[in-house]
Parts: C-alpha cells; sequence; structure tokens
C-alpha cells in the first residue's frame, strides 16, 4: 500500500455524470475509467458522434448546455470542454474565450439552478511567470501574471468558479492538470510537445526544442485515474495540481532524445535554441495534496509512457 492510498477512503456509489469535451484527449481516456467504475457517464462536445449516451453541445451556447443538462439531470459534471494551448488562443482567441470562459460561465448559471457538483480543469498555466514550488496556494501568497490568454482564461474561469460558491453555494473542485500524454492525443500544431515531435519524427519533419526548459509530463492513464477518483473523496471548494511525480522533471531535450531513441533516428532534423519566449522555463510542481486527497499515485515513467504513446500513434497515422 502506498502512503497515498493510506489515508485515502472511497464513497464509490454509482453516480450519473456528465463529461463536456468527452471526446477530447483526456475526456476520451476519463470516460471508460469513470464506466469502469460502474458510473453512467453521459458525453456532450461539438462533433457528431454515434456513440450511446452522447449529445452535441457547444457550451458557449446556453439553451444547447441547457438541453443537456435537463436530458442528463447530472450530479456530477467533469467539464472539460474547451480551447487548448498558448497559440491557438493567439490565432483563435474569439473561440478561446467563447468556450473558456463563456461556456464556464454557462455551466455555473445552470450548476447554480440544478445543485449538481463539478470538477473545473484549470491548467498549471495558472502560475504564470512564478518560478517557485508551484504550490496551490502560490496565488494566496504572491501576484501571479498569466503569460497568454489561454492561461488568462482558465485563471478566469476559476475566478468565476470561486464567485459562484461565495453567491450561490455552488460546490466545485478545481484540478490544475500538468503535461499529460498519451493514446487519444492526436497531432495539431496547437498540442503538446510529446505529440508534437514524434509526429514530426515519424515523418522526418524538422522540428525545434527550446533549450533549458523544464517539464513533469504525466501519462494519462494515471491523470485519469487521479480526476475519476475526485467524486469518491469530493472536497467542494479545494484545488489540485495533478501531474506526475516531481522527481520526474526532465529537460525537453531529454524528451526529444528519448522519443529518437525509441524511433531509431538521430537528431539532424532537430532545431536546437534558446528559451522560447511567453512562457515558463522550468515548472516546479507540488502534488501533495493530490496525494493526500485523491490518491494520486502515477505509475507510468516517460521511459514507458513514451514508447506506448509511439505505438498508438504509429497505428493512428499508419506506420508499422
Amino acid at each position: 500500500m502506498t502512503q497515498a492510498s493510506k489515508s485515502f477512503t472511497l464513497d464509490s456509489r454509482p453516480r450519473t455524470i456528465l463529461v463536456t469535451g468527452g471526446l477530447g484527449f483526456i475526456g476520451s481516456n476519463l470516460v471508460p475509467e469513470l464506466e469502469k467504475r460502474g458510473h453512467k457517464v453521459w458525453v456532450c462536445d461539438l462533433h457528431q458522434s454515434h456513440e450511446p449516451n452522447y449529445i452535441r453541445c457547444d457550451v458557449s451556447k446556453f439553451r444547447q448546455l441547457e438541453k443537456v443538462i435537463e436530458e442528463v439531470e447530472p450530479e456530477y459534471v467533469y467539464h472539460l470542454a474547451a480551447e487548448y494551448g498558448r497559440w491557438n488562443g493567439e490565432d483563435y482567441y474569439e473561440n478561446l474565450w467563447l468556450t473558456n470562459v463563456v461556456g464556464t460561465k454557462n455551466m455555473l448559471r445552470l450548476q447554480e439552478r440544478k445543485k449538481f457538483r463539478m470538477i473545473f480543469f484549470s491548467s498549471a498555466e495558472v502560475y504564470g511567470d512564478y518560478d517557485g514550488v508551484m504550490s496551490e496556494d502560490v496565488m494566496d501568497k504572491v501576484p501571479i501574471k498569466q503569460m497568454n490568454d489561454y492561461a488568462m482564461t482558465k485563471w478566469v474561469g476559476e475566478l468565476q468558479v470561486l464567485n459562484s460558491a461565495a453567491m450561490f453555494g455552488t460546490e466545485t473542485v478545481r484540478v490544475r492538470p500538468v503535461n499529460a500524454y498519451g493514446p487519444h492525443e492526436y497531432y495539431s500544431p496547437y498540442r503538446g510537445v510529446i505529440p508534437a515531435f514524434i509526429y514530426k519524427a515519424l515523418h522526418d519533419e524538422p522540428y525545434t526544442v527550446y533549450l533549458g526548459h523544464k517539464r513533469i509530463f504525466d501519462y494519462v492513464e494515471d491523470t485519469c485515474r487521479t480526476f475519476a477518483n475526485i467524486i469518491d473523496n469530493f472536497k467542494p471548494g479545494e484545488v489540485y495540481n495533478v501531474g506526475g511525480r516531481e522527481e520526474w522533471e526532465h529537460e525537453i531535450k531529454y524528451v526529444s532524445d528519448l522519443i529518437l531513441k525509441c524511433l531509431g533516428k538521430d537528431d539532424s532534423r532537430v532545431i536546437y535554441k534558446e528559451a522560447e519566449p511567453f512562457t515558463t522555463r522550468v515548472k516546479h510542481m507540488d502534488f501533495s495534496k493530490a496525494r493526500r486527497d485523491l490518491n494520486h499515485d502515477p505509475q507510468v515513467p516517460l521511459e514507458e509512457g513514451i514508447p506506448r504513446t509511439i505505438e498508438w500513434m504509429k497505428k493512428v497515422y499508419g506506420f508499422k
């Protein structure tokens, strides 16, 4: 038994759960984890789908979301629906603010009426330019400057959640995911470095590695076990960093080197540059609260997770 599991007690009754953005990267991994535990899970997302318990919905449109909530009558909502990423937020800022801020306000209005519990997905990007250990109470101690529109929208979402709780008594847990990766994260110029590096390396295309940047990465199956645990030990008002292990902090170059090694390729197509502007160079994270309350216990280090992710991407993109 791990130290985390000693203090963790389960209230694992089956619930009716709505996952917004459930066809996305995190959502498509979280839904089967919740279903495996016996919960009745509904999904809403922007796309058409033939899957059961699925409703198409744009969360930035109140009437669409209201219809979903009235049909599902969830006890819990995992509010994942969001526009993701810094550069995506620059190129498509209208969509970013509508989905991440107006969409969250719509959800809160319905939560105030229906009284379901919510797990709101923020981001570790809210820590902005802070260069110390990123514990959840940093914002209460020092002024933080978010460094891009994506981070700003996530912080605004957290403030909306806190205001709703104070004014209307809504019950929400906030989570700040930290660099999750793994199967079902398709390549896009706006996604994380791991799918980008793997995709580019598979296609023998050049890509850029910024030197001096360090991150902690968390394999998505580990991440989603922790997210699924939240409703079993739900503490309204809490906020959690959810990522890998503190000792799994690596330079981005190490990630690139590991991917190339797994693929049997050299770095002749890699472009090395100094620190990327408008982003934190090093994120030192504290996951102790998630270990204490959520039995957060990551099992898959990069050295195991990267090969699994490569195999998934090979299948998706037609490589043997």
